[in-house]
């Protein structure tokens, strides 16, 4: 098993936080961000793990060297200012085969969470959501039949909304195939370059291909804004305490 974890970005939102540290580096309870997934992955036996990075780039390369060696290798994303993270899968196209795990650099998770994902393989591409009661602009929010997976958006009618992804996918080698190929295709659009790679997701969606894992009342949380960093602060040192 592989993962594959989207963290090119210098994290803007969460500035003065980021003015020299990228998101992926900031520190939660004495680690930082990135080696809370990692080693959440490592637990749970994830053989490889994939870095797309861009801003601090040498400075993460080093940081995830000394700590993991080969277990972590990086790739390199030179267009990270310019590019949404669509851009970022198209770097790391390669090591999308066989089964594969793909996240969002800015979702913390506990394991139990990509237990549950991996135990439940019905489509060749499964999304995990959560639900609340009320989901705001900048949510991804999810439509659903049953757990298929209808529709992934920032953008979808409220009224039809039944959940939210919080980042984190699986790929079976059919599905790993199928999203290689749409994200090779799309590339050669230059409006793709300001698209999220769950645009994809979408697109397949419409084919009968990504189903939906609940993780409703797992731990996770998701880091976009200064006001986020205490909720997250507030879960790691949870962790640090549950051992």
């Amino acid at each position: 098993m592989k993962a594959v974890i989207l963290c090119a970005g210098q994290g803007r939102r969460l500035l003065p936080f980021t003015e020299s540290t990228p998101k992926c580096l900031l520190k939660l309870s004495g680690k930082h961000f990135i080696e809370w997934q990692i080693d959440a992955l490592i637990s749970l036996g994830v053989k490889q793990v994939v870095a797309v990075i861009g801003y601090d780039a040498l400075n993460i390369q080093s940081i995830l060297g000394k700590r993991y060696g080969s277990l972590v290798d990086t790739v390199f994303n030179p267009f990270f200012e310019i590019a949404d993270n669509l851009a970022s899968c198209w770097m790391a196209r390669e090591h999308f085969h066989d089964d594969f795990l793909l996240l969002n650099g800015d979702t913390l998770f506990e394991p139990k969470i990509i237990a549950k994902l991996l135990s439940q393989d019905k489509l060749p591409i499964t999304l995990a959501t959560d639900k609340k009661d009320q989901y705001d602009e900048d949510d991804m929010k999810v439509i659903t039949e049953d757990s298929r997976l209808l529709s992934v958006g920032k953008k979808l009618p409220a009224d039809k909304v039944t959940g939210e992804s919080i980042g984190i996918m699986h790929f079976n080698p059919e599905g790993a195939e199928l999203f290689r190929e749409s994200v090779e295709a799309a590339m050669y659009n230059q409006e793709t370059l300001a698209k999220w790679y769950l645009s994809i997701i979408d697109q397949l969606a419409k084919d009968n291909k990504v189903d939906t894992c609940s993780i409703h009342g797992m731990q996770w949380t998701e880091v976009d804004f200064v006001h986020d960093l205490e909720n997250a602060e507030a879960l790691t040192e949870k962790w640090n305490t549950d051992g």
